[in-house]
């Protein structure tokens, strides 16, 4: 049974999606985290025949729609990241789940791409039993989803540098060092900035996410001036 691991920070107001500030104050950039995570979560929960694992950074139970979050995490295991930055938070997340659920493969996403859909996910699980690896490469040149058979091997995240234009190439490198056949998942975009957040809502316009994202769109005004 494969693992789905989710990444996350708490949706705690000035720690989370700061690049959304402006349009987005801290609290209502909190709150679009919130949803985001929200839609994530649902989107795991409804696939059959995985564990779902939530690595978190700070305490949901202090974030933004803390409650609900919370009541969205019954069933699920909930691990503290460890470690310094975040290549080294992820594969500490992947050793984590190595040691608890040993020999199961490991696909992990983060809270960035609320438009993800359960069909997706299932396809991504079945993609990774082909390969040793998957990878889902992010419009800004990063990725939305790493898939591992063998969840050790996300040891080679600590010498990948994260956040840049080039971390999806640099991780697709280090998995082939190691010898590891990777198969490449759909091009999603992940939400950094407003403009991010408009595109994922646009396609996802049912999710708590797009509602979210609606509330500080500019609202016109009679005579055609905002």
């Amino acid at each position: 049974m494969t693992v789905l691991l989710v990444v996350a920070k708490a949706p705690v107001p000035g720690a989370v999606k700061t690049r959304l500030c402006p349009p987005a104050s801290p609290d209502q950039a909190a709150r679009i985290a919130a949803a985001a995570l929200r839609d994530t979560l649902d989107a795991v929960r409804a696939l059959p025949g995985v564990t779902p694992v939530l690595a978190v950074r700070g305490r949901v139970a202090d974030a933004e729609d803390g409650a609900d979050l919370t009541a969205a995490l019954a069933g699920w295991s909930v691990l503290a990241q460890r470690g310094g930055d975040l290549g080294d938070r992820l594969a500490n997340a992947h050793a984590d789940v190595a040691a608890a659920w040993p020999g199961r493969p490991v696909l992990q996403i983060g809270m960035d791409t609320p438009q993800l859909t359960t069909g997706r996910l299932l396809a991504a699980v079945r993609r990774l039993e082909l390969a040793d690896a998957v990878l889902g490469p992010a419009v800004d040149g990063g990725w939305w989803a790493l898939g591992l058979r063998d969840p050790r091997q996300a040891a080679a995240l600590r010498a990948v540098p994260m956040s840049t234009a080039r971390t999806g190439r640099r991780t697709w490198a280090a998995l082939a060092e190691r010898g590891l056949r990777t198969l490449p998942l759909p091009v999603l975009r992940d939400v950094d900035e407003w403009p991010d957040a408009l595109a994922v809502a646009a396609e996802a316009p049912a999710s708590r996410f797009a509602r979210q994202v609606a509330r500080l769109r500019p609202t016109p005004v009679p005579g055609g001036r905002r």
